[in-house]
């Protein structure tokens, strides 16, 4: 059994990594800590967990717990993850892994001298849609894959308002944005399927310098892009095309992913209107054909809701494997800083308005 203690259990992790912690019979969710103890008391009564602390180092310190979930601001990753390695405690870390590729290679180079298993939170990995559709590319379903075309819709970020538990991802280094939140779980899933980014050459314009607080009549400044526009190269030669539009919301059609093959073309969109790539099952098609995800591609349990539960619960199965085998599970902080290499690069393309190659 893996004694998990979860440190932001009030805000996405009670939606997402709770439910799924709690459904597998694997871990024991035997710590919560929030920033208030009134808080943490009701995630804990919630959730069944025995103990509830206001402060994320005595979670850290307990000697129930053998693995630390984060789940806090990006901008609060490192010191929790720091501490949690000092102390020699497995790790699992929201996206993104830090505020910049800076920092997450300082975590990456932290954590592989500690010796423990750490893995990051990018769900379109462990997406059954994902991987089902990245299987079809691998078998040939569409022939020799020539182009891809990813738009998606970025709301809540880059529109003319924003919600007041968001102003502060108007900061750049906040590391919480459009690019950094969105884009970077769209690309990730695009990945998933497609291959790796080679290289690329990006826009990130700024439609709003300031924003309106919804609820208010307050306009805040913005330092953060509004969409996300770039071209590329994949490692397979094929060519990438993506799009992610912020906006006010609520978000209408959510994505469309077109996967051109020299045979055919497969077309993904989500199962639900306006969801967001990496949490929903898609609907696939390859030219008229309907194709639906086989069940052997669903490893969680059943009782597991659909989307961000069920992506992270499959996420959580790879951990404990991982704990078991002693190896370090995917994708880890490695994939994790190679991700954050991705986004710099599409930075420093945006900037100079040159091609550049990722690293």
């Amino acid at each position: 059994m893996i004694r998990v203690g979860v440190v932001g259990a009030s805000g996405w992790a009670d939606s997402s990594h709770l439910p799924a912690l709690t459904a597998l019979e694997m871990f024991d969710v035997t710590a919560v800590a929030t920033t208030n103890q009134a808080s943490a008391d009701r995630a804990a009564a919630n959730h069944g967990v025995r103990h509830a602390f206001a402060d994320a180092g005595e979670l850290i310190a307990h000697p129930e717990v053998d693995l630390v979930v984060v789940s806090v601001k990006a901008s609060g990753h490192a010191a929790v993850i720091k501490a949690a390695l000092d102390a020699g405690k497995h790790v699992v870390s929201e996206w993104p892994l830090g505020v910049d590729a800076a920092e997450a290679g300082e975590l990456t180079e932290a954590a592989t001298a500690a010796g423990v298993v750490h893995a990051v939170v990018l769900q379109g990995h462990h997406s059954p849609s994902a991987r089902f559709a990245a299987d079809l590319l691998a078998d040939g379903r569409i022939g020799r894959l020539e182009s891809v075309a990813l738009v998606a819709e970025g709301a809540p970020w880059g529109g003319s308002r924003i919600w007041p538990n968001l102003v502060f991802g108007l900061d750049p280094a906040e590391g919480t944005s459009i690019l950094t939140i969105m884009a970077g779980h769209f690309l990730a899933a695009l990945e998933r399927v497609a291959g790796p980014l080679t290289e690329v050459s990006a826009r990130l314009p700024r439609t709003h310098d300031r924003v309106l607080v919804a609820g208010t009549q307050r306009t805040v400044p913005n330092a953060t892009p509004s969409h996300v526009l770039l071209h590329g190269l994949l490692a397979s030669g094929a060519t990438a095309s993506v799009a992610v539009h912020g906006g006010n919301g609520p978000a209408r059609y959510g994505f469309r992913l077109e996967l051109v093959g020299s045979d055919a073309t497969l077309i993904a969109t989500p199962a639900r209107p306006g969801t967001f790539i990496h949490w929903d099952d898609w609907d696939i098609r390859i030219g008229d054909e309907a194709l639906a995800v086989p069940d052997t591609y669903r490893t969680v349990p059943a009782g597991i809701r659909v989307g961000p539960p069920a992506n992270i619960a499959a996420l959580y199965q790879e951990v404990a494997r991982a704990i078991t085998e002693a190896r370090q599970p995917h994708p880890g902080f490695e994939a994790a800083l190679r991700h954050h290499r991705l986004l710099a690069t599409i930075e420093q393309s945006a900037a100079d308005g040159i091609v550049r190659y990722i690293s």
